[in-house]
């Protein structure tokens, strides 16, 4: 098992979406046949040669210098996530690294516990692995996720909000831009798809989203990767109503692989009210409602 067949496809469609016109150089439309750019004018591009591109571009990254990395990133006109892609890519050809797997947090310490526990009376926060599972939140954070809780997964196998967003019909509602949070979600596993392609978790979910949904196919197939820090999330809560929160992503070192993140409204708003009905809804109504006590299987 290699990740030939991700480097390919990644940097056949990142040549694909240039244009000459992008790049500085001059297109003569009647004798071009590929939409994008060729593989002869991204080596030149690169300071390569095209044989040595066209290696790049069959999958082999194995011992590609950093400067050759940087070079094929200003060619291909990569922003930073892409860039940070490309350089896991090449970690991971690396014959080092290919029987290494990279040990991920599948729970949280107690002491994080206790962390979201003490902001939980006003800030929703949680936590999640590379792979989009819900392994930890505060009761705030379990009121606002909801229906990712209870959304129906196979046994032994955690809540994910990449299944909830794709196989689950109440994500059309619940996400007020459908389209961003399935982008989002997307890029997200295909980041972590280019850390460690051989977690075999990640790959069975991905099997599973595959198969189940045309639309994460579609968006798996483009290769899109994207940084997610920080930004707003717009939600449609079925108990509250729409809520535009600000998030934060906070890396847990200690933790490979997790990420704590909080939801905050400006005080004042309509959004803060609307996170103290979330916090009186989420105090009083039974525990299988906000996903305390497991969701059905």
């Amino acid at each position: 098992m290699d990740n030939r067949d991700e480097v390919k496809d990644f940097l056949r469609t990142r040549r694909a979406r240039l244009t000459p016109t992008d790049v500085g150089l001059t297109a003569f439309a009647s004798t071009r046949r590929v939409p994008g750019l060729k593989r002869s004018e991204v080596a030149d591009l690169a300071g390569v040669s095209v044989e040595y591109y066209a290696q790049l571009e069959r999958g082999n990254l194995a011992g590609v210098s950093d400067s050759v990395l940087d070079a094929l990133a200003r060619a291909l006109q990569l922003d930073e996530a892409e860039r940070t892609y490309l350089a896991d890519l090449a970690r991971a050809a690396a014959p080092a690294t290919r029987s290494r797997r990279r040990s991920t947090a599948e729970q949280v310490r107690p002491g994080v516990q206790r962390l979201l526990d003490l902001i939980g009376e006003t800030v929703p926060a949680i936590v999640n692995n590379a792979r989009l599972d819900a392994i930890g939140a505060n009761v705030l954070g379990r009121a606002l996720f909801a229906p990712v809780y209870t959304t129906p997964h196979p046994a032994d196998t955690p809540a994910n909000h990449a299944r909830f967003t794709f196989l689950d019909d109440r994500a059309r509602d619940f996400w007020v831009d459908w389209d961003r949070a399935a982008d989002d979600a997307v890029s997200q596993l295909r980041t972590e798809a280019g850390r460690d392609p051989y977690d075999r978790a990640l790959s069975d979910l991905v099997g599973e989203l595959s198969t189940q949904s045309p639309e994460f196919r579609t968006r798996w197939a483009a290769h899109d990767v994207r940084l997610h820090r920080t930004g707003r999330k717009h939600v449609r809560h079925p108990v509250v109503g729409e809520l535009h929160l600000d998030f934060e992503v906070l890396e847990l070192p200690v933790d490979p692989g997790l990420t704590l993140i909080t939801f905050t409204a400006p005080a004042g708003s309509p959004d803060e009210d609307g996170l103290r009905m979330l916090a009186s809804w989420g105090a009083t109504h039974p525990a299988t409602e906000i996903g305390l006590s497991g969701p059905p299987r």
